[in-house]
C-alpha cells in the first residue's frame, strides 16, 4: 500500500513544480542574447573548421571578439594533449609523476600526464592576452597571469590606463580528466569553463598570496557562464562546447590539423534508455536514488521500459555518451561522500551548462547545480544529468522524500554551505 502512495505523491509534486522545475530557462546573470552563426557556404575539402565557427561567431557577436582568441588557445592545447595521450605509452608518460607521492590539492596522486596536460593549457591560455585568472584541479589556488594586464610593449603597466583594450576570462578547467584510464587505453577529456571577470583585477596577487578580488572572480556560478565545453580523447578526438546559443561538435581532423563541424546543434533526446553510474556504491547511496534506480532496471518507471547500464568512468566519455543517446550520467552523494566526487566550478558547472543547452537538465539531486554559489574552489558537488525527463523522474523520488537529512543538505548547498562543512 505504500509503493503506491508514494508513486501518487512523486505524481504530483511533479505536477505543482512544473513551471520552477524548467531552471534552464532563467539563468542568474544578466540575459545575454548570443547570436549562432549561419554558414552560406562551406568549404567541400575542410568543412566548417572550429576557427572559422569562432570567426563567425565574433562577427556576429562584436562583444564576444575576445572570446575567438581564448576559444582558439583552448582548442590549440587539446591538440598537443591530443598528441600527448596517443603517445604516452611510446614516450614513457605514464604511471604516476616522479614515481609516485606527487599530490594534489585533492589528496590525489598526480598521473605524469595530469602535470604536463596542465601546464600546456596554462600556457596557451596565457598567451592569448584574454584570460586574467586561471583556476585548475591540479592548482591550489587560483592562478593570477598579470600578462594580461600590460600594455603591449609596455614594461609592467596594467591594460586597464587605456580605454576599451579588450575584455579579460576567468578561465576554470580540469585539464585531463580520467587520467587513471590514460594507461588502459581508456577515454580520458579536458574540461573547461569560462566566466567574466566581475572585478578590476590590478594588484590580484600581492607577495604571492591571491586577494579576495581573485577569488571573487573566480567563485561564480553556472548561471554566470560565458562558454563552456570538453574535449574527449578516444576512438577520434571531439571538441564539444557552448557559448550560450546551443550545444555544438567538433572532431580533429588530423589530415588538416583542424577541428570539423561534424554534430551542429546537438540535443539531446529528451528519453534515454541508459543509465551510467557506479554501483558499487549502490547502498551508500541516497534513499531515493535507490529506489529510481531499482524502477529503472525493473521497467516501473515512468515510461514501463527496462534500461541498461554502461559505466566507462571517465565523465567526459560517459557525458558524451548521455549527450549522443541520452539517459542519466550520475557521480551521486552517498555515505562516504556525502557531497560527490566531482569538482563544481571546473567539472559539474561547465558539464551542467552545456547539458542544458543541449536540452537536457543537471542537478544534485534536486537543486539545480547551475544555481549553486561555489565558496571554495575546489568544492564538491553530487552531479545527476541526462536527458531532460528521466533527470526530472529521478527529481520526483527526492521531491516526494521527507527525509530531513536529504532536505537540509539541499537547502544548504543553495545557500552556499557544502553538506560536508
Amino acid at each position: 500500500a505504500k509503493a503506491p502512495a508514494m508513486s501518487a505523491a512523486r505524481t504530483n509534486v511533479r505536477a505543482a513544480r512544473a513551471s520552477s522545475i524548467r531552471m534552464a530557462d532563467a539563468p542568474a546573470k544578466e540575459e545575454r542574447t548570443v547570436r549562432a552563426p549561419v554558414f552560406d557556404e562551406v568549404c567541400e575539402q575542410t568543412g566548417i573548421t572550429l576557427t572559422r565557427y569562432m570567426m563567425e561567431v565574433s562577427r556576429a557577436n562584436p562583444d564576444l571578439r575576445d572570446l575567438e582568441s581564448l576559444i582558439n588557445g583552448i582548442q590549440q592545447a587539446c591538440k598537443t594533449i591530443a598528441n600527448l595521450v596517443d603517445r604516452a605509452t611510446i614516450t614513457g608518460m605514464v604511471g604516476y609523476e616522479d614515481g609516485g607521492g606527487s599530490v594534489n590539492v585533492q589528496g590525489e596522486e598526480q598521473k605524469k600526464l595530469d602535470v604536463v596536460t596542465n601546464d600546456v593549457l596554462k600556457r596557451a591560455l596565457k598567451f592569448t592576452g584574454k584570460v586574467g585568472i586561471i583556476a585548475s584541479e591540479e592548482e591550489d589556488e587560483p592562478v593570477f597571469n598579470e600578462d594580461a594586464y600590460k600594455v603591449p610593449g609596455g614594461e609592467g603597466k596594467y591594460q586597464d590606463v587605456l580605454a576599451d583594450i579588450g575584455s579579460k576570462y576567468v578561465t576554470v578547467f580540469d585539464p585531463l580528466d580520467g587520467s587513471s584510464n590514460v594507461d588502459a587505453n581508456i577515454p580520458t577529456g579536458t574540461i573547461f569553463g569560462v566566466y567574466e571577470e566581475k572585478e578590476d583585477m590590478e594588484n590580484c596577487m600581492v607577495g604571492g598570496n591571491v586577494e579576495g578580488s581573485c577569488l571573487l572572480n573566480t567563485l561564480q556560478p553556472g548561471s554566470a557562464l560565458t562558454a563552456a565545453g570538453y574535449c574527449l580523447y578516444s576512438s577520434s578526438c571531439i571538441f564539444v562546447f557552448t557559448i550560450g546559443a546551443g550545444c555544438n561538435g567538433f572532431t580533429y581532423d588530423r589530415s588538416i590539423g583542424e577541428f570539423v563541424l561534424t554534430h551542429p546543434n546537438l540535443q539531446i533526446p529528451k528519453r534515454g534508455k541508459i543509465y551510467s553510474m557506479n554501483e558499487a556504491n549502490r547502498w551508500d547511496w541516497d534513499k531515493p536514488l535507490q529506489e529510481y534506480v531499482t524502477a529503472l532496471q525493473t521497467g516501473k518507471g515512468e515510461i514501463g521500459q527496462q534500461y541498461s547500464a554502461r559505466y566507462i568512468g571517465s565523465m567526459v566519455g560517459d557525458v558524451h555518451r548521455t549527450l549522443l543517446y541520452g539517459g542519466l550520467f550520475g557521480y551521486p552523494s552517498d555515505k562516504k561522500n556525502i557531497d560527490g566526487k566531482l569538482r563544481l566550478l571546473y567539472e559539474a558547472a561547465p558539464m551542467s551548462f552545456l547539458i542544458e543547452q543541449a536540452g537536457g537538465a543537471s542537478l544534485t539531486g534536486k537543486t539545480r547545480i547551475m544555481d549553486i554559489n561555489p565558496q571554495k574552489v575546489h568544492q564538491r558537488v553530487p552531479f545527476l544529468a541526462g536527458s531532460y525527463d528521466d533527470v526530472m523522474e529521478m527529481r520526483s523520488y527526492y521531491d516526494a522524500c521527507d527525509d530531513p537529512a536529504i532536505i537540509k543538505r539541499c537547502l544548504e548547498r543553495l545557500e552556499g554551505k557544502p553538506a560536508s562543512a
